[in-house]
């Protein structure tokens, strides 16, 4: 049981809290969300990776506004907090923050029953804003109790336009044609395929930061939360993924692989880090929904640097990561996405209103060996959705192929990622 004491010693510090908005760059996200704070009463909720900058979200929030209050419920001396405080809390914040009408909570699915006094004050009139690092947590408790209510947002690590402002490069619709500007931000995006997007770990270049996150999420967010007893094989699991990323994986191939006694587990895990967003699946695209759920996944995780500290590798995986990052943009511009297979393979199709509106192969160079594949692939894909245009991205190449009335636009992936219509 925490005391009244304790919780204005922990708010007061939390408000307290010294944090330089200056230093942090405006999400792309967050625009999006001020519209939906301004305009509409349902509760607004973040969810991601530990570590993307929700927190940092909040803050930026924060400056906006009057009249909020903010509880981290991260602080460890919440270990001991249950649904019982959440009064007392509520009293500690109108104390500190004097009727506050906007409230910033951080992390709370870590309290049980949270949602029964989020609900309560949805009751009030209150604006309330929410962060949390389990997708499932988040939308079970409040689809049960809140349903119709609230609003998610999912937050990922820096895009590359972000990537960019971070290292002061701004767009505007000339920079792609300034060759000094193009050439600067080609060798960024070099760096942005071996750095990933985690802003703390871009700030600092700490890679014992982004150990302990990882350790972070698979420890304290899947372990300890799910109560796993099989902890070494479940990170020779998370081992294998991570090395290999953009590849093709079945539950029954994995179980072989980690010595486990069904596929049935491996399924389980595998649901466990997508809920802490680390890694994420990709169905193959079928009519037949039964046939959809039985053909191999393909799997991705949230940022490069995850696949370059964890998984077993042993040289250069430009092609796989290249791949990575296309489908985690998409993932971004929350797209449905689905990979195509039939004779040939196309990365990434997707779909919108129930019709496949795109398809979207990815190749980090073409050559004479790959080159045939890859554009059969995408045009077998075309012929299937009778799609006039689609997309090849590389990692530099760029030109325009016509085959049998149908366009093939080669784009490097740096230039898709910083154009605004990428449907």
């Amino acid at each position: 049981m925490i005391s009244k004491d304790d919780l204005r010693q922990i708010i007061m510090q939390q408000k307290n809290q010294e944090f330089n908005i200056k230093e942090t760059i405006p999400r792309e996200k967050l625009l999006d969300i001020e519209q939906w704070i301004n305009n509409d009463n349902r509760i607004l909720i973040l969810t991601g990776l530990r570590r993307s900058g929700k927190s940092t979200i909040l803050r930026q929030m924060m400056q906006k506004h009057k009249n909020y209050c903010y509880v981290n419920f991260e602080h460890e001396r919440f270990i001991d907090f249950n649904a019982q405080n959440f009064e007392i809390l509520h009293e500690v914040l109108i104390e500190i923050y004097e009727k506050p009408t906007i409230y910033f909570f951080d992390e709370i699915q870590n309290i049980d029953k949270f949602e029964t006094f989020v609900r309560r004050l949805h009751d009030q009139d209150k604006k309330i804003i929410l962060t949390g690092s389990n997708a499932t947590m988040l939308s079970k408790e409040l689809g049960t109790h809140l349903t119709g209510r609230y609003k998610p947002f999912e937050i990922y690590p820096f895009s590359f336009r972000e990537f960019l402002k971070f290292n002061k490069i701004h767009l505007d619709e000339t920079t792609i044609y300034l060759t000094e500007k193009k050439v600067q931000i080609i060798k960024l995006f070099q760096q942005y395929l071996l750095k990933g997007g985690m802003p703390e770990y871009l700030k600092n270049n700490d890679i014992d930061y982004i150990k302990t996150t990882y350790d972070n999420i698979i420890y304290r967010d899947i372990i300890v939360r799910y109560r796993l007893k099989n902890e070494r094989v479940f990170r020779r699991l998370v081992n294998l993924l991570s090395t290999n990323i953009s590849s093709k994986i079945t539950y029954n191939s994995l179980k072989n692989t980690v010595n486990l006694s069904n596929a049935i587990t491996v399924k389980q895990y595998i649901s466990y880090l997508q809920n802490s967003y680390l890694f994420f699946e990709l169905q193959q695209f079928d009519y037949s929904l039964k046939k959809q759920l039985n053909t191999p996944k393909k799997i991705y995780t949230i940022d490069p640097m995850f696949h370059t500290l964890c998984g077993m590798n042993y040289s250069e995986n430009k092609g796989r990561i290249l791949e990575n990052i296309v489908f985690i943009e998409l993932k971004r511009l929350s797209y449905e996405i689905y990979y195509f297979s039939n004779k040939n393979e196309c990365d990434f199709v997707i779909k919108k209103d129930n019709k496949i509106v795109n398809a979207i192969q990815v190749c980090y160079m073409l050559n004479e060996e790959n080159k045939k594949r890859e554009i059969q692939g995408l045009c077998e894909a075309m012929d299937t959705f009778q799609l006039k245009t689609g997309l090849l991205l590389t990692n530099e190449q760029e030109e325009e192929i016509l085959i049998d009335n149908k366009k093939i636009m080669i784009i490097p992936v740096w230039k898709w990622m910083i154009t605004d219509n990428k449907s």
